[in-house]
């Protein structure tokens, strides 16, 4: 199996084997989606797949590593990723703001990383359920895919852990807004004894990423793979690379949130130079505990990559701050950031340009 090392040779892998899969993938759900019965669940279930597509096409690179499987892990990486994108939109737009129907949403994430696991009745707490068994067929098909993997018993815990984060967090950030701060910094409190020194809001944000669990699904399509490495794999990617991505994400829609009211991790930073030394904190570490990783190169591309792809957004290059501080970490990055930076900005071009022919 060969894993791309360099960044041309990723990006020419990406375009020509994983983004296609990724796309047939996606396709499917959104068909899907548009045959839900109930207007509201359609609503937020297409919705998410429409503007949330990039989340996809990034989680789908890591399937490079199940080498010969890669279609059966860019399935449940689709799959896996499209229950977090369309239940974000559920809860972002609820009007119960209640944790009860947000943890039983929630519970299907849990549910899909535990083989053999029946569905339960996810919408039970929540007026608008008819989804023409949407989500169901999403829980199953990343089952599915797990139970075909020999080394499933092997990553289970470590996904059921990072899933569980996952799934607390969405449950405390999406409650009465008076009760958010509190309830994030009591969990953070819960977990500090095991945590790095960090902030409450960083460590929401090192739980917020489903990068870690795409990682380890992708290694577990391998024979020779172990315990230890398993553990390996959970200790480089959380928590600083799934921070990292989860901080670049909150520091490009900071306006868009300030807009609509909603819970952004990099406004609770003292200033924008504490904000600034922080983030280059966790690139620096997040390379650092990459190291050692199989693979390491590759990862370390991502890595770095992220920062590229993130900071390339057009919300960056139409706010002058924003853009200054953009510049900074992708220069922090070196030529691979720059690399990525410049892809992503020819990448956007392209998909607007496609979408302007097709409407």
């Amino acid at each position: 199996m060969t894993v791309p090392q360099h960044p041309i040779r990723l990006m020419t892998k990406v375009y020509r084997e994983v983004f296609p899969i990724v796309h047939f993938y996606i396709k499917h759900w959104r068909e899907q989606a548009e045959k839900i019965p109930n207007k509201e669940l359609r609503s937020q279930a297409v919705s998410s797949i429409n503007k949330k597509e990039f989340h996809c096409e990034g989680g789908g690179i890591l399937a490079i590593i199940s080498g010969p499987h890669k279609q059966q892990c860019i399935e449940f990486i689709v799959a896996y990723q499209t229950i977090s994108d369309y239940l974000d939109n559920l809860c972002d737009r609820s009007t119960s703001l209640d944790p009860v129907d947000f943890r039983m949403l929630h519970q299907s994430m849990l549910d899909a990383l535990t083989v053999g696991t029946p569905c339960k009745e996810y919408y039970q707490f929540r007026e608008d359920q008819d989804d023409g068994g949407y989500l169901h067929r999403l829980v199953q098909t990343c089952q599915n895919v797990l139970s075909d993997l020999e080394n499933y018993p092997i990553i289970s815990s470590h996904l059921l852990e990072l899933s569980s984060y996952y799934c607390d967090l969405q449950v405390h950030k999406h409650v009465k807004k008076e009760e958010r701060v509190p309830r994030l910094e009591d969990w953070f409190e819960r977990h500090k004894p095991n945590l790095p020194d960090m902030e409450w809001y960083e460590f929401s944000a090192c739980t917020g990423s489903t990068l870690g669990i795409f990682c380890l699904v992708a290694y577990a399509f391998q024979e020779s793979f172990e315990e230890k490495q398993a553990i390996q794999i959970r200790d480089s990617y959380f928590p600083y690379v799934q921070g990292l991505h989860i901080l670049l994400d909150y520091l490009i829609d900071q306006e868009e949130d300030k807009i609509g009211g909603d819970l952004n991790f990099c406004s609770y930073y003292a200033s924008e130079t504490v904000m600034m030394n922080r983030l280059e904190h966790f690139v620096e570490k997040a390379d650092h505990h990459l190291t050692g990783i199989p693979h390491e190169n590759f990862h370390k591309l991502i890595n770095r990559g992220l920062l590229g792809v993130y900071l390339s957004d057009d919300k960056v290059a139409s706010h002058k701050e924003l853009n200054k501080l953009a510049r900074r970490l992708i220069k922090l990055g070196g030529a691979t950031s720059f690399f990525f930076y410049f892809n992503g900005r020819a990448y956007r071009t392209i998909q607007k340009l496609s979408w302007k022919k097709s409407s």
